[in-house]
């Protein structure tokens, strides 16, 4: 876990969102843990693969995050997979609600860290990409890649 400029520690990072879906927005939440999932989370093991948000009651859920359970948790570990609540202004939530509900989009974990002390999540408001634009996207990355290489070896 390395600690860059804004004092995050990086957890873990959904790498797979960006080719799946276009992000349009992204937003900075809390998570309800308890103790050992945090140190779970200190020691690497967690997993943003196949989880997103969803909106319940007018609260906000994160289903499909597996947090490893803590190896001396023994009594105290909950179960892996289980949904957590994630921390956000009602205002936000609310907003977030309509746009799921009208326009198709959907909220997808982009990365875990720890913001001074505290553990946050990134949720990232996200529309999918269809097959076309996923092989725009690579065409337009290895085109991006190609110009740099140019340039370097003209240096």
């Amino acid at each position: 876990m390395a600690e860059n400029k804004c004092g995050k520690k990086m957890i873990a990072v959904n790498r797979e969102v960006r080719h799946e879906y276009f992000v349009i927005e992204a937003l900075e939440t809390g998570i309800e843990l308890v103790g050992t999932e945090v140190k779970s989370l200190r020691a690497g093991g967690v997993n943003l693969k196949d989880s997103w948000a969803d909106i319940d009651d007018g609260e906000l859920i994160a289903k499909g995050i597996h947090i490893s359970p803590y190896e001396q948790g023994n009594i105290f570990n909950k179960d892996p997979r289980r949904p957590r609540r994630l921390l956000a202004h009602k205002a936000e939530i609310r907003r977030l609600g309509q746009q799921i509900k009208l326009q198709g989009y959907t909220l997808v974990p982009l990365s875990l860290y720890f913001k001074k002390g505290r553990v946050k999540l990134e949720l990232g408001l996200c529309k999918g990409k269809k097959l076309y634009d996923k092989r725009a996207s690579a065409a337009a990355r290895d085109a991006r890649r190609d110009i740099d290489r140019a340039l370097k070896t003209q240096r």
